[in-house]
This record gives C-alpha cells, structure tokens and sequence, in this order.
C-alpha cells in the first residue's frame, strides 16, 4: 500500500512538471497562473496528509515546503493552502507563512498580489477570514485594518491584544508595472475568539498598526518576487 501511494505521489509529480514544462513554453503570464492554480490541486492532497497526522507531508517528491494551513474567504470563495516558509520560490506556488512573530500571537502571510493574494484589493472592512491549523480546527478572524508599509524603513510587528492576529501582506500598488518594489499592502483581522496569548508577547518599540516584522532592508533583493531576504 505505502508502495503504492508513493508511486502515485511520483506521477502526480511527473505530471505537474510536465504540466509547468507545457505552460512556460506558452509564455510568463500563462505560466504564473497555471503554476499557481495547479500547486494548489496538488497541495489539497497533502493537507488530507497533514490532517491524518503526516509531518511535512511534500506536495511533490522534490518539493522543499509543505502545507501549514488552509487558508479560506467565504464572501470571496477564496481556498488557499498555505505553505511554510515565505521564500520566493515558495510563493510562486501559494501564500506562505512569515516566520518570527509566534511570541507575538500574529500570524503573518505574504502572497503575491497578482496570483493567491490578488483579491487582497477587494477584501473589505469587517470581512471574515477564516484559517485552519493541522489540528483541523478552524480559527475565524474579521479584517479590523489595512495600510501600506515601505519596507526601506524599519517595520515592527504590532503584538496582539486580548484577540489574536493575523495580517495578509503583498506588493503594492496592485496595478504596478514592474514587480518587486519596495511598497507592501497589509490587511489585518482580529480573532472573532479570543485566544490567551503567550506569556513572552510583549510591546513592540515601533507597532505600526497591524504590521508585520522587523526588517532594515532598503527594498526588494528577490526582484520580482516581492519580498526581501524571504521575509517581506
């Protein structure tokens, strides 16, 4: 049987390579959606994976991220997996997780804003979005804020208060020629629950309204993917 689902896992990957191989060749933009929407197939089975109790449960045989969460908008239909680790590479196949505010009780994703995160532009005040942990548990947030942040400057992620936080961050504008610029769009929402948050949570020295971490990098180093040094 193990064999079996291993062989499977294989294919699937055969197949979404050939797939990738198939859409470059018709061109960039073709190949950004086609290489987003198919990760998202191949991720939705190893979340069934990650839910049944798999560690690291790879999407592929070659991949180096995993499923972390499942990311969902009703009012948009939104369905996303979210992945670990917010590297360029890793954000061409869904939104990713930005490591460094668990203390914080802030959940931070980065997407990008032409693909997973697109409907970011539209995601209006008081909207619900919702978030499931491996658990399976699923932990609802309301949109709370939104602002634009230029990561040429220090930025510090806002601690959570009595409702913990998570904040859904990509490149602006929306509409911007070239991609990779140093200005990011940050939603956040606040847990509709309240969660006890850790005890090490602490004021941070410069919260700039539900933002997102530290950084003194002056713009992006990964031109095109939006996020400098992997972090933003």
């Amino acid at each position: 049987m193990a064999s079996a689902l291993s062989l499977n896992r294989v294919l699937l990957g055969l197949a979404a390579l050939s797939l990738a191989l198939g859409l470059w060749q018709l061109g960039g933009a073709a190949a950004i959606h086609g290489k987003a929407w198919l990760a998202q197939r191949l991720l939705e089975r190893a979340w069934a994976d990650t839910l049944a109790g798999a560690e690291e449960a790879k999407p592929w045989p070659w991949a180096d991220t995993w499923p972390v969460a499942r990311l969902k908008v009703p009012a948009q239909d939104i369905d996303l997996y979210v992945l670990a680790g917010a590297s360029g590479r890793t954000l061409a196949f869904g939104p990713a997780v930005v490591e460094g505010t668990d203390g914080l009780g802030h959940k931070i994703l980065s997407g990008h804003r032409d693909t997973h995160f697109a409907f970011l532009r539209d995601l209006a005040q008081g909207s619900q979005v919702e978030l499931q942990d491996r658990r399976g548990a699923w932990h609802a947030y309301r949109v709370s804020g939104r602002q634009v942040i230029d990561v040429r400057r220090p930025v510090t992620a806002q601690p959570a208060g009595p409702a913990a936080l998570l904040t859904l961050v990509t490149c602006w504008p929306f509409d911007a020629v070239a991609p990779g610029g140093p200005l990011r769009y940050a939603v956040t929402a606040e847990a509709v629950t309240p969660e006890v948050m850790p005890s090490k949570a602490k004021l941070s020295d410069r919260p700039l309204g539900g933002a997102v971490i530290p950084t003194t990098t002056m713009g992006g180093d990964n031109r095109g993917e939006g996020i400098p040094d992997g972090t933003l």
